[in-house]
């Protein structure tokens, strides 16, 4: 069941005339709720904070908007966040009205029956034939335009297939439909920088502060499908389901490797317990 509130209003009504529904014009978050405590909420909200001020959308209210997260909630054990920040109602046409007021959206959804296996023995992937134009401008925030994950998440039907892989227009891997990608190579911990499309996701970000704990190279730069293919481990990773080893992507068969389990365990015992927000 799914429990709605639009600028703080318990409804599922929202303006014909709003810009998220015409343009695509805000930007969301997902966000974890665990026993009553929104997972990575600092974050999630410097993230929401950074994508409005790039759009040019008016600043959210934090202490506001963690109310009304609250106010959905507070009282369950395991549940998922979704907050969407539009720019508001406006008239026909591209031109932003001169004082917009944004719309914001809190929608409460029932955790997703991922398979435990999933994390335990890993995933099987593929490569879609979708690819993410480059818009810099646009580059790393979660704004609402999402049709070309859409699209590249229409072209599987196969159950056991629990990602597809999307590489931008040069052919250069950038993340999966709802996740960011990384992949241990000759003793070193890559991941594809974002700075012509992608999202920078949460979970990614904190992936890279663990890593520092490891004896290991971290590199954020431009990955090519050979540093796929001659990968060592590859894993996946967002807000809701941590970690998740790749052990097949397409053909190729990989192993659950040791600093992808060393990973899942630092995310295991250090579950960013200083960043929660107490809801």
């Amino acid at each position: 069941m799914i429990k709605t509130l639009i600028n703080g209003k318990m409804t599922d009504c929202v303006a014909s005339t709003d810009r998220g529904l015409l343009y695509g014009d805000g930007l969301f978050e997902t966000i974890a709720v665990i026993d009553g405590s929104m997972r990575h909420w600092p974050r999630h909200l410097s993230r929401l904070q950074a994508g409005c001020d790039r759009l040019g959308i008016e600043a959210v209210d934090g202490a506001a908007l963690a109310h009304e997260c609250q106010s959905l909630a507070g009282d369950s054990a395991k549940s998922v966040l979704k907050v969407i920040v539009t720019r508001g109602s406006g008239g026909r046409g591209y031109r932003i009205p001169d004082k917009p007021s944004p719309t914001r959206i809190v929608q409460l959804h029932d955790w997703p029956a991922y398979p435990p296996a999933c994390a335990e023995r890993g995933v099987a992937v593929r490569v879609c034939n979708a690819r993410l134009g480059h818009h810099p401008a646009l580059a790393g925030i979660k704004h609402l335009n999402r049709l070309e994950q859409v699209l590249a998440r229409q072209e599987w039907e196969d159950a056991d297939i629990m990602e597809g892989l999307l590489l931008d227009s040069a052919g250069y891997l950038i993340e999966g439909t709802m996740s960011n990608i990384f992949l241990v190579r000759d003793e070193t911990l890559l991941t594809p920088d974002l700075l012509r499309c992608g999202v920078a996701g949460i979970m990614r970000t904190r992936v890279l502060e663990l890593a520092d704990r490891l004896p290991i190279d971290v590199q954020i730069c431009p990955v090519k499908m050979k540093h796929l293919q001659e990968a060592d481990e590859v894993f996946i990773c967002n807000s809701l389901i941590g970690i998740w080893p790749v052990v097949a992507v397409d053909a190729s068969d990989y192993g659950k490797g040791a600093v992808t389990v060393q990973l899942q365990a630092l995310l295991d015992s250090c579950p960013d317990t200083g960043n929660n927000w107490q809801i």
